[in-house]
């Protein structure tokens, strides 16, 4: 196994509480410092982002890879509703399905960065990584339980 492999599995629980602050920061600044008003996804999105910061932080103190499998269902849905939103923001016939009517609508682009980075497209960057994360230190939990226990795999 490659040193960065090993690298990734011994931090993956740091690493993912990274993207989880970075992407928390992110949010809140593009809301509190720019004033970009959060749509309705928007909102569903941060409510399966945030509980990472807390979640995965005291996971990381205590280096405690129990809360994997109760992490990634957060990021599966967080990042299902980031693809839904971002289809409904770059295929217009999305926006006919569910589309927000009370506030900013979903299909505006707050951030709209080369014609294709967009904020749900961000937040979606961020739980695929903190999903990758987690999967790998999920493997480099199973391969430290076979050595805790004295077989050999």
């Amino acid at each position: 196994m490659g040193g960065a492999v090993r690298f990734l599995r011994r931090n993956c629980l740091y690493l993912a509480w990274l993207v989880a602050v970075v992407a928390t920061a992110g949010s809140l600044y593009l809301s509190e410092v720019l004033h970009y008003e959060p749509c309705r996804l928007c909102w569903f999105q941060r409510i399966f982002m945030y509980p990472h910061v807390i979640l995965l932080g005291i996971a990381t103190y205590r280096n405690d890879r129990k809360i994997i499998p109760y992490a990634l269902p957060l990021s599966f849905i967080g990042g299902a509703i980031s693809i839904y939103h971002y289809a409904e923001q770059k295929i217009p016939a999305f926006g006919r399905v569910f589309s927000c009517t009370v506030g900013v609508p979903c299909t505006q682009d707050s951030l709209d960065f080369l014609g294709f980075i967009t904020v749900p497209l961000l937040a979606l960057i961020a739980q695929i990584l903190i999903v990758l994360l987690l999967w790998a230190g999920r493997k480099g939990e199973e391969d430290n339980a076979g050595q805790e226990d004295g077989s050999i795999r």
